[in-house]
């Protein structure tokens, strides 16, 4: 009973530190939280919570505030996340109806994501590493035809492409054809093998082989991942939070490397239910990058098989709970929008 008595504690603090800002004394846990025993009790909890690193006092009073370590705690007990209202999920479903192309899908949902937790919000466009090919189209353009590549994720390459002179659009419609037969719906290793093997199995024909080649070098590049950001300015709200840090942290948040690795390395803190994406969390001295130590981050990933990532980073004097269940229905929403288009 003690043990769970402490919890309470810890997590009357955490949401009064969060709430105001301010060391939270054992009166104001006594007051607002009705835990029900004597303030003599509540500080003798207060001691132990401070010896288990838990809690710290940040100068000579009675107040305390969390640690990274009793953030932590409070996270992992965090047993249900709260909803959005359903008021905010019909906002989030009609932000995010009908975008014009993937650019302005991801460019909604970061604008969407920072105004819900007013903290900086990143997305990141959905990875050719883990995407399929849907489909190849080709367009006449004068002496030369362009080679649409359309990726299951919604993504789009374009490269000009140089056939035989005479190609005229049946001819087009059978190279469009006999590629898109190969190699829709392979993932793109196995894209890139089923177009060399087309193009064995017909030596004869350069028009197939010079397309072939420039659709599989396509799959091939290695091009660096895209991210999207959204509410840097909400950093300058939270200087104090960030003790002297905050020009480390909007350096490191021009490292878009040190970005994704936020953004994927978190260890889920809970796990997916059915089509609701799990949320990760990862706070303060837990991140590797030393310019990020004062800063919090919760994340997502969206789409088949996490085809992307999405999240929103802030002080570690963050709400956890709201944050979460922001992040998760907005990843839920982002899958369902990439899955319908």
């Amino acid at each position: 009973m003690s043990s769970e008595r402490r919890l309470q504690v810890l997590r009357a603090i955490v949401e009064d530190h969060v709430r105001t800002s301010e060391p939270v004394g054992s009166r104001s846990v006594l007051e607002r939280h009705g835990i029900g025993v004597s303030a003599a009790t509540i500080r003798n909890d207060m001691a132990i919570l401070e010896a288990e690193g838990l809690i710290q006092a940040p100068h000579t009073s009675a107040g305390r505030v969390p640690t990274d370590a009793g953030y932590r705690r409070f996270v992992d007990t965090i047993s249900k996340v709260p909803r959005l209202t359903p008021a905010e999920r019909r906002a989030i479903r009609d932000f995010l109806a009908d975008p014009m192309d993937l650019d302005d899908v991801v460019e909604r949902t970061v604008r969407l994501l920072a105004a819900l937790t007013r903290q900086v919000a990143v997305v990141q466009y959905p990875s050719l590493t883990r995407s399929a090919l849907q489909h190849v189209e080709l367009v006449p353009m004068g002496p030369r035809t362009m080679v649409v590549i359309i990726t299951d994720s919604g993504r789009v390459e374009q490269r000009l492409v140089d056939l035989p002179e005479g190609t005229g659009p049946e001819e087009l419609r059978r190279l469009r054809d006999r590629v898109n037969g190969a190699a829709a719906g392979r993932t793109f290793e196995d894209a890139r093998a089923a177009l060399a093997a087309a193009t064995e199995e017909s030596p004869a024909d350069p028009a197939l082989a010079e397309l072939c080649q420039v659709v599989a070098g396509t799959l091939a590049e290695e091009r660096e991942e895209r991210l999207a950001l959204a509410g840097t300015s909400s950093l300058v709200r939270n200087t104090t939070d960030f003790g002297g840090s905050l020009e480390t942290v909007i350096s490191a948040l021009e490292e878009h490397v040190v970005l994704l690795r936020l953004l994927q390395s978190a260890d889920p803190t809970e796990a997916p239910t059915g089509r609701t994406p799990a949320v990760a969390v990862s706070i303060g001295t837990e991140h590797d990058h030393s310019g990020l130590q004062t800063t919090s981050v919760v994340a997502s990933t969206y789409g088949q098989e996490g085809v992307g990532s999405l999240g929103v980073l802030g002080p570690t004097r963050m709400d956890y709970p709201g944050t979460m269940g922001a992040v998760r229905a907005v990843a839920a929403y982002l899958s369902e929008v990439l899955e319908h288009r």
